[in-house]
Formats: C-alpha cells, structure tokens, sequence
C-alpha cells in the first residue's frame, strides 16, 4: 500500500511538471515582441525583443550614457573633454571601450587607431572636394596620430586619462555604435530576456530567435557605385543568433587608380588610402564593439593580411566582399561561417 502511494504521488508530481512546462513554453510563446526604434549616435538604433513591457526607455537612457561617454557631437562628452585637452577621469564604460581599442591596435599591428580622425578628415575633405592633402600636409598630421600617446594613471580609487601629446584627438565612431548594441543586450540580460535583436547603424547583437522562431536572418549589402543608396540589393544572408556582428565598408565611396576599385580608406600607419581592393568587412564575434573595431581593422588590412590576423583569433568569423584582379566581385568567408551563409 505504501509503495502504491509513492508511485501514486511520483506520477502526479510528473503530471503536474509536465503540464507546467507546456504551460511555461505556451506562456513564453504567446508573449509579444516589442519594437522600438530612435535616433542615437547620428543613427536608426532597432530593438525586438520578447517580453511583456516596452523597454524603450531604459534603453534610451542606456544608450545616453553611452554617447555622455563617446560623443564627439556632445560638447559634454567624456571625449569632448578630453579632446579640448583636459586630464578626464574615466569611467567603467570608457575604460572598457579604450582597453579593447588598445588590444585590437596591437593585434591589428595599428590597423586600427582611434587618434586616426584628424587624417580622415583631411582625407575626406579631399575626396569631396578634389584638393587632395600633400605629402607634406600628410607629414605633419601623421605627427598627431598615437595611441602610445594615451596617459593611463590610477590616482587612488581613480583613473585619469590624459595627453601630453598637442592636439591629439580621440575618435571612437569605429566601435562606440557596436558597444551600445553591447549595452542595449545587456539591459535585455539583467531581465532575463532570451529573444532579441539589437542594431544600431548596422551594428547588431543576437539572442535566441526571431519572430518566426527561426535563426535571426542578417543581410550584408552589396558594395554598390550607387551614390543616391537607392541600391538595396543583398549579397548574402547570414543565420546569426547569439552573436554580435558588425560590417565596415565604404560601400558608395570608391575611387578608381589604374582601372581598379579601392575604397576610402585611410591607413593610419602611412597616413594614406589603402591600396587594397577590400569593399566590405562584416566580422561575427561574442561581443559587438570587438566585431566593430576588427570589421574597421580589417577593412585597413586587406584580405590576406586580415586572414593571418583572423588565423590568430578563431573566436571571430569574417565575411569579405572584394574586388578581384579583373576588379569583379568576389567574396571570401571563414570556414566557421560556412553553415551561417544562407544564399
């Protein structure tokens, strides 16, 4: 009789958990995905997620504290302060974001420097307006460019960041968009939310699935001469769930030597545009402002040299559209993207 009285409670205790997980999963199923999306960083931030409240505020207000950290528009900012000269105090979020600036510039041999701005902008001005900057002018502002020029001390509970370098710029538009997806991910962790996408001017953070309970579906446009960005047309479709991603490319920014594509891209090494044909960079890696500054590194490198970075790093994946030696396009992938690349 005992016995049977255990057997009896064991098959109701299995009944009654069985019967909460179905209820569990069919609550976890017919909860809704929000949406949101607004202006940050001089871009579109995309926030789905599933959950049962709108987040959007805290997000915001996230995504604020990261451009009161990075803005170079915010006359506010952390950086702006730094950039009129000042010893700054840095925060958590700054600290974390020059520390991994500092690790991808020496894995990527200085492919990648925020100090780069002051050249680019010459640069680019250039290309606007066909007034290219002279070897000269290249010379002198290569004296301006130095991540060894950083000052990093500790004065008691606190960390000073400072220069004694004139007129040295810090310009973290190369991976401030992929930290704030990291960011916005992180508000979805601390409310244990399993299903979301979060982008941020093509910088994106993936967990679990989409909508359709499928794989989050990510496109990578193809490099395109169309000036207007009227031309639309994918090159590939990347399965990415918990993931980050990033792309880097000029794709409507080109400029031709010998019959040859290149894009405008400035070496911070030579103080030139590449000479490279690599169009577009899209790297997956575990967290979205690392994928943003390879995806930026790489697209200084070139193909080859990417590659034996990449070899050195088999915790990132890189998708690379570039122009061959007949300059049509072609494209290269990590053997680890392989079962990710739909079309």
């Amino acid at each position: 009789m005992r016995k049977g009285k255990k057997t009896y409670i064991k098959a109701a205790f299995l009944v009654f958990l069985i019967i909460g997980t179905v209820f569990v999963i069919k609550q976890q199923r017919d909860m809704p995905y929000q949406h949101n999306e607004g202006f940050i960083f001089g871009t579109v931030y995309h926030a789905t997620y599933q959950y049962d409240k709108d987040l959007n505020e805290e997000i915001v207000a996230e995504l604020n504290k990261v451009d009161a950290t990075f803005s170079m528009f915010n006359k506010q900012s952390t950086v702006s302060a730094f950039n009129r000269g000042k010893r700054i105090e840095a925060d958590r979020m700054f600290m974390e974001v020059l520390t991994l600036s500092q690790t991808i510039n020496k894995e990527t041999g200085g492919a990648f420097d925020i100090t780069v701005a002051p050249l680019v902008n010459a640069w680019g001005f250039g290309f606007k307006h066909q007034q290219m900057p002279t070897p000269q002018q290249v010379d002198s502002l290569r004296k301006l460019i130095g991540m060894h020029y950083i000052n990093i001390n500790n004065v008691g509970k606190k960390t000073i960041v400072s220069t004694n370098h004139k007129n040295l710029m810090l310009d973290f538009s190369a991976i401030a968009k992929g930290y704030g997806s990291d960011m916005v991910a992180k508000v979805m962790r601390r409310h244990d939310i399993k299903n979301y996408m979060i982008e941020i001017g093509g910088e994106i953070v993936t967990s679990g699935l989409s909508e359709k309970r499928l794989p989050w579906k990510i496109g990578v446009t193809k490099p395109s001469d169309d000036s207007l960005n009227t031309n639309q047309e994918l090159q590939t479709v990347l399965n990415v769930t918990d993931k980050a991603m990033a792309t880097s490319g000029n794709y409507r920014n080109f400029y031709y030597k010998k019959g040859k594509k290149f894009a405008h891209t400035i070496d911070p090494r030579t103080g030139y545009p590449v000479q490279h044909s690599l169009l577009s960079s899209t790297v997956l890696a575990n967290s979205c402002a690392e994928a943003d500054g390879y995806a930026t590194a790489f697209m200084v490198l070139g193909v080859e040299r990417a590659k034996a970075v990449l070899a050195q790093h088999p915790e990132l994946m890189a998708y690379f559209i570039y122009a061959d030696k007949d300059g049509k396009m072609n494209v290269w992938y990590s053997s680890s993207l392989k079962k990710k690349v739909e079309k």
